[in-house]
């Protein structure tokens, strides 16, 4: 009797270190998903959502006729809004979009240069379409990648429709413009390319104090106007930019007609707008501009 309370004994102790290996054995659920009991089923915490930036660097305003994107990128958060605007005529005045992304890097590294009253926005490429024809990129480029030859050039002065977007605006607006002495199709009507567009779009929505738009190639600031004299605003921007900088002066755009510019309509839409023309089509005169630029924005800092 006795020897088998022994077995007894035994057999339990050898089944109970049995069962306890074997339940070290099994995989263990991680603390937070265990159900109450521990025979409920688990259940797995939903990911995060993803957290939305309310003021975002960049924001898409719009496509060119081949689906590229035309990016405005904001630097400050004033709601004093100024705008400057490069690459309308993409890979012909590339050094216009080069200026651009100049500006966008100098207020990247010196965010103090943006007044606590202002928002600066660039649109270093309006004409993304006709910048990819030259360079091969709608995107950031390098000098050296770009062609010189107006052979090579003047195809990436027009959009994909063959519009020269700065004729395409409303403001003496004809469907056969003038570039130099020759013609130049101003679109099937005013605003009929997507490009210009998305800069109607933007302006209208957004309503800048001042607007800055680079050009190539003259060497000097131009007013904006569209028939109902220069604005008072617009004058002291042409001025303040010019003397800052040590481009000339000039109360209008005057070499040759033009129709369906994009500044002159800002100026029917009340806003001052100047144009700044780049000496030639290779240089970006950054020290120039720099200048211009921090005077523009000195006047409008409170």
């Amino acid at each position: 009797m006795k020897k088998t309370i022994v077995w007894l004994v035994i057999i339990i102790i050898l089944v109970g270190i049995g069962w306890y290996f074997f339940a070290r054995s099994l995989p263990q659920l991680p603390n937070n998903q265990e159900g109450q009991g521990g025979n409920q089923a688990t259940t797995t915490e939903p990911a995060p959502a993803p957290q939305v930036q309310e003021n975002a660097a960049s924001s898409s305003i719009g496509t060119s006729v081949e689906g590229r994107e035309i990016v405005a990128y904001n630097f400050g958060t004033g709601t004093t809004s100024l705008l400057f605007i490069g690459g309308i005529h993409g890979g012909y005045e590339w050094n216009t979009v080069l200026v651009a992304y100049q500006l966008m890097d100098y207020l990247a590294q010196n965010p103090s240069a943006v007044p606590a009253n202002v928002k600066v926005t660039v649109i270093p490429v309006l004409n993304p379409d006709g910048l990819n024809k030259v360079v091969g990129t709608a995107g950031r480029f390098a000098a050296t990648d770009a062609p010189t030859s107006d052979t090579k050039t003047v195809p990436g002065r027009f959009n994909a429709h063959n519009v020269d977007l700065n004729r395409n605006f409303e403001c003496d607006w004809q469907a056969t413009a003038k570039w130099q002495d020759k013609d130049v199709s101003g679109g099937s009507a005013a605003f009929s390319e997507p490009e210009s567009q998305a800069a109607k779009s933007y302006v209208e929505t957004t309503k800048p104090k001042a607007i800055v738009t680079w050009y190539s190639a003259a060497g000097g600031v131009f007013s904006s106007n569209c028939h109902t004299g220069v604005l008072a605003e617009t004058d002291l921007l042409t001025k303040t930019f010019a003397t800052a900088s040590g481009y000339s002066a000039h109360e209008s755009f005057d070499f040759y007609a033009t129709t369906g510019d994009m500044t002159n309509w800002f100026a029917k839409s009340g806003i001052p707008a100047i144009s700044v023309l780049l000496t030639n089509h290779t240089d970006t005169e950054w020290t120039k501009n720099q200048k211009g630029i921090d005077a523009i924005l000195k006047h409008y800092a409170r």
